[in-house]
């Protein structure tokens, strides 16, 4: 299995029309890297409850971009926005938890940190919470689970939850073995560059018929052709 979780956290600042003349200003400035100014900016949303500008102000703190690295004070932010339901900052909660990153850590909070962001439809939080089932770590372990949660990953074009979910179908975990929907899943990891996926749709169809590698390339060519 891979155990590759993507890290804090791609350094994305939201904006949106309805936003502050602070966090507009806090936004360009982020963009122009002063990061000392949009620290005083978002500052000043983040103490008014504004999610959005709690979770950049967290992510200038994870960084240590203007200020002093944090990870705790990170936390912080990432909680306050968190608890308001914003889904990145779920997603960093969970894997704070998980790495024991300015928090301490705890696998049964990060399931439920990632939860919160997977039923929102985050694709990296659905193949946390997959590893999470499939590891049996703050939960019990469940093939199922982790494969449905996979699977919610993959659909998004999560390149390695597409590895893993044909992996279990290709060993019967969680699911029937399926060497079709292996051969699908490893195929369109394959098509996104992989060579992990090409190097095992090559193996599995040296067990597969020709009428099978014909069915599963059909269905890696449909579902592309509808996730373009």
């Amino acid at each position: 299995m891979f155990k590759i979780i993507t890290p804090f956290f791609l350094f994305i600042a939201f904006f949106s029309f309805t936003a502050s003349a602070d966090f507009k200003k806090g936004f360009k400035a982020y963009q122009n890297k002063d990061y000392r100014t949009a620290h005083r900016e978002f500052l000043e949303d983040a103490n008014k409850g504004v999610e959005e500008a709690q979770y950049n102000l967290g992510l200038l703190y994870e960084g240590g971009l203007g200020i002093t690295q944090d990870y705790v004070e990170a936390s912080r932010w990432f909680r306050k926005a968190a608890n308001k339901g914003h889904i990145l900052a779920q997603y960093n909660m969970g894997l704070k938890h998980d790495l024991g990153n300015g928090l301490l850590q705890d696998y049964k909070e990060a399931v439920r940190w990632y939860n919160m962001a997977a039923e929102q439809g985050h694709d990296l939080a659905q193949y946390a919470l997959g590893i999470m089932y499939f590891e049996g770590l703050g939960v019990n372990r469940d093939y199922t689970k982790a494969l449905n949660m996979y699977q919610a990953a993959a659909e998004k074009g999560y390149m390695v939850a597409q590895i893993e979910l044909a992996q279990m179908y290709y060993l019967g975990q969680g699911a029937l073995k399926d060497n079709t929907y292996a051969h699908m899943w490893w195929n369109i990891a394959s098509a996104y560059g992989s060579q992990v996926g090409q190097k095992n749709r090559n193996i599995v169809e040296k067990s597969m018929t020709t009428e099978e590698i014909s069915y599963a390339q059909k269905l890696a060519r449909e579902w592309m052709q509808a996730n373009q």
